[in-house]
């Protein structure tokens, strides 16, 4: 039986061998449908609310040639809709030439081709001799068209399907796991975006799995062993670490302590180059906590005890700081893992005090181009966040770290290896890529097309 003729795979399947086909990466056809069948039909983060704080600030958001500005509309009010003006269809918001999106504070929206003004709430205001219409401008026609637009775990989120299911049902069940660590109290630390040469799939895809790290990031073999398993959760799926049956559950989690024999100094050392070469997954007070272990525990100390030193003295020295971490019971941060794939291009790699994101989506209806986005959260003390801006960053190891520039370098390499003709389909480890296969499983059923099949 060839590839092409082997049966569609079921959820249950998943955790079996299974092989992808390529189209979903490199046809064209397919990107333009994805338009239509996927962009306009499940919810899509599109920035936080703290970066629309106050009544008139907006901001835009792009996604397969439709345009939607997002404003609030009052204090406890966000609105979303169509960034185009009913009258001529006019863009009402113009991004910036070389910007991520437009952004800024408005009283109210008004046409800069025929002077159509739109209140807050995309009411219609004001239409220049609108007496010689003879009546026959309605509120409704005349008024900007809505979108979807809710809120969860402090990011905005729209869905451009007016009959779609609730924001909290879409996302189950990772929000249900996710709500004990309070992402909605972090920040930005830092926000970077770029237009990378690969497929946004290939590009959400080089994150969802540990399987790669031992390969890609050789540098953190000294520090431990990085195999981690990935579930599917429906539309969504999450990954974490194996860990060793002597460990308590954070071990599973972002937050691990290193091997070796001195966990004190294998530790720090994560901590350190973590800090130095990733930029991420780790703060300032988490690495001053680990490079104080060996003063303040005995040599011989068992990992198990050296990681509950280590997050109780950090969390001591930010409360000391006003940061408060959440208390989130230790089967919880076992079960959620690293970090969460929501379907279809949003990531949240989840820690007690720090989360890393990213968000990829189509450069236009190149194939073989994303717009990829990563910010790193934080927990900080009230109003003690630093001021960011999303910064245009190519993907080298300069505009962002040697860590991710290694993950890059991968992306761009995959998206040209696909079109080889001695390429025939991905064929992700069963265990440890399993987040991959469910996401062309859940895309394939948006899609009609695609989906992964069985392999012998």
């Amino acid at each position: 039986m060839t590839d092409t003729d082997k049966r569609v795979a079921t959820p249950d399947d998943l955790a079996k061998p299974v092989l992808i086909p390529v189209e979903a990466y490199l046809s064209p056809e397919y990107a333009r449908e994805e338009r239509a069948k996927l962009w306009t039909r499940v919810w899509q983060q599109v920035g936080r609310e703290e970066e629309i704080p106050r009544v008139g600030n907006y901001l835009t958001y792009e996604i397969a040639g439709e345009s939607i500005v997002i404003v609030r509309a009052a204090a406890d009010e966000i609105r979303a809709f169509y960034n185009v003006c009913s009258h001529r269809g006019r863009k009402l918001v113009d991004t910036p030439a070389g910007a991520r999106n437009g952004s800024g504070r408005k009283t109210q929206f008004v046409c800069a081709y025929h002077g159509w003004q739109f209140a807050l709430d995309g009411r219609n205001t004001h239409i220049p001799h609108k007496e010689d219409w003879q009546g026959a401008l309605t509120d409704e026609c005349a008024g900007l068209k809505a979108v979807r637009v809710d809120t969860w775990g402090g990011w905005i989120w729209i869905n451009l399907d007016p009959e779609c299911e609730s924001l909290r049902d879409y996302l189950e069940p990772a929000a249900g796991m996710l709500d004990p660590f309070q992402l909605q109290n972090m920040r930005y630390r830092w926000r970077k975006w770029g237009i990378f040469d690969c497929n946004w799939k290939v590009a959400m895809e080089a994150f969802c799995e540990t399987y790669h790290v031992q390969t890609t990031h050789p540098e953190f073999n000294k520090f431990g062993e990085f195999r981690g398993w990935a579930r599917v959760q429906g539309k969504h799926s999450n990954i974490g670490y194996d860990a060793p049956k002597d460990m308590d559950e954070n071990q599973q989690a972002k937050l691990r302590v290193g091997s070796g024999a001195d966990a004190r100094i294998s530790t720090a050392e994560m901590q350190v180059y973590t800090w130095e070469k990733a930029n991420t997954n780790t703060t300032q007070t988490l690495v001053n906590a680990a490079l104080r272990l060996v003063d303040e525990l005995p040599e011989g100390t068992p990992s198990d005890q050296v990681l509950k030193h280590w997050l109780a003295s950090a969390r001591a020295d930010d409360a000391a700081r006003g940061v408060i971490w959440p208390t989130v019971d230790p089967a919880d941060v076992g079960r959620s893992g690293t970090a969460w794939q929501i379907f279809p291009n949003f990531q949240i790699g989840h820690a007690v005090n720090n989360a890393l994101c990213y968000s990829a989506r189509p450069y236009g209806n190149d194939p073989d181009k994303c717009i990829f986005e990563a910010a790193v959260y934080e927990l900080f003390p009230e109003g003690g966040e630093p001021e960011t801006e999303w910064e245009f960053s190519p993907a080298t190891e300069e505009a962002w770290c040697y860590v991710l520039s290694q993950d890059f370098a991968n992306m761009a390499a995959v998206q040209q290896g696909m079109k080889s003709g001695g390429f025939r389909g991905t064929r992700p480890n069963p265990y440890m890529e399993r987040s991959v296969a469910n996401l062309h499983y859940n895309l394939a059923k948006y899609m009609g097309t695609g989906a992964p099949r069985e392999l012998d």
